[in-house]
């Protein structure tokens, strides 16, 4: 049964639509509103009021289902949003009176401050430090060799969502809409940037995640051409994006945050994987997560992968707290990744995911340049080994150079939902499945 079913059947399970607590009726009724602006709302409400009236009828579920999907409904991140929170409702204890003086609830990693919400985002950089720039320029695309305790900086930053953001982008000033600074209001923006040292970082980190229904965190790496500030927007706004209730941490490598800076970006993630090693491991071991997520893009999933493959041969035990390793993108030499990589990855928690695309445009540029096919190219050469899930994004890609359709598509956010929150793979996701000669590989359906 699909997340939008379950919430629907479970709500009328508690008294839905006349006679559920406020808070169930409440989300109920949201999650109808969600579903009126799709062209077949009217089947779609009317399989709702049929199983209204009949709850246990499983024809009827399997008939919503379908008139679901039928819809594309699931692939739509606001309605998967509403039924993730009346599922939360329904399984919310009722308050009770207590019966001594409550502690004060662990703070809330995100607030609403007027017009836009507040994220806050975890960092570790291997990036020079400049004290004197802007919070959002706090760290440069130069490597941190003058560090006194080594290459690492820790800390945290402040994320602006405006309140009407589009699930997917990353709102930014346009010079087409005469837009000539940041405003929290209409963009993404990194209102603040502070440097902690590991310990009070370690600290904060395992709050959150305490607070957190999972304890949960997920550690994204970003790839090429991405500054520290772009890091940290991006960060904030899949964290936004997917409803994430954990810790959201990225880990900035020295990207030069230019198109030309291709070559010496290549040189800093060499520089940057044995740092991006060390640091997973202290993650893994100091923070007591249950579930972490990796999500490596692009360059960013070569030094990712190689860490993880480096702590599943020196810490087996250690990497088992991984729960997914996503890899978006990724502008890694296909053979090398099919002999070398993945064998290594073999023995992680859950098999990994893979996003391919035969229309990225970067990933292309990456093959003229090396000569051979990228680990993230789909099309013939798409890369199908054991013990990875490809999935071909072909088809849902629309940024400008085709290289960030993890975060900036519904239809890939919607996919990354499913896996993240409810740990179904790619058979038990809205994928079709393509069978070719050298195995299985999975594709959006259409």
């Amino acid at each position: 049964m699909d997340l939008i079913t379950s919430a629907v059947v479970a709500a009328i399970g508690h008294g839905a639509p006349g006679h559920a607590p406020e808070a169930v009726a409440s989300h109920y009724e949201r999650l109808k509103q969600a579903i009126a602006k799709f062209d077949s709302a009217a089947a779609i409400l009317a399989a709702i009021a049929a199983l209204e009236a009949e709850p246990a009828n499983n024809q009827l579920q399997l008939a919503l289902s379908a008139a679901l999907s039928s819809a594309k409904v699931p692939d739509d991140m606001e309605t998967l949003f509403a039924a993730q929170g009346l599922l939360d409702a329904v399984q919310r204890p009722l308050p009770q009176a207590p019966d001594v003086e409550a502690a004060p609830a662990p703070a809330d990693k995100s607030a609403v401050v007027s017009n836009y919400a507040v994220v806050k985002v975890y960092f570790a950089t291997d990036r020079q430090r400049d004290v004197g720039k802007p919070p959002a320029q706090r760290f440069s695309g130069e490597r941190n060799i003058l560090g006194g305790n080594g290459p690492l900086s820790y800390g945290s930053c402040d994320i602006s969502i405006p309140r009407d953001h589009r699930m997917g982008q990353l709102e930014s000033p346009s010079l087409w809409r005469l837009e000539f600074r940041d405003d929290p209001a209409k963009h993404v923006v990194v209102l603040s940037a502070e440097v902690q040292d590991r310990d009070n970082f370690f600290a904060a980190l395992k709050t959150q995640i305490r607070a957190s229904a999972d304890k949960s965190a997920f550690l994204f790496v970003h790839g090429y051409n991405v500054s520290f500030e772009d890091a940290a927007r991006r960060t904030g706004q899949m964290a936004y994006d997917l409803g994430f209730d954990g810790a959201p941490v990225f880990y900035s490598w020295p990207s030069r945050g230019g198109v030309a800076g291709y070559t010496i970006d290549e040189n800093n993630i060499e520089w940057s994987t044995p740092h991006m090693t060390a640091f997973l491991a202290d993650f893994l071991a100091s923070t007591e997560a249950a579930q972490v997520y990796l999500v490596g893009h692009s360059m960013g999933s070569r030094g990712l992968a190689r860490a993880v493959a480096d702590l599943l041969a020196a810490q087996p035990q250690l990497a088992q707290k991984i729960t997914e390793i996503i890899l978006s993108a990724p502008d890694i030499d296909a053979a090398i990744f099919k002999h070398d990589i993945a064998p290594k990855l073999a023995g992680a928690r859950n098999p990994v995911t893979l996003y391919a695309s035969s229309q990225d445009l970067a990933l292309a540029a990456s093959k003229a340049v090396h000569g051979y096919a990228r680990a993230g190219d789909s099309g013939a050469g798409m890369l199908i080994v054991a013990g990875v899930e490809t999935i071909d994004a072909s088809g849902v890609d629309t940024s400008f150079m085709k290289h960030t359709y993890f975060a900036e598509k519904r239809s890939a956010l919607s996919d990354m939902f499913y896996l993240i929150r409810n740990h179904a793979r790619a058979d038990q996701r809205f994928l079709d499945p393509v069978d070719t000669v050298a195995g299985r590989y999975w594709t959006f359906k259409p």
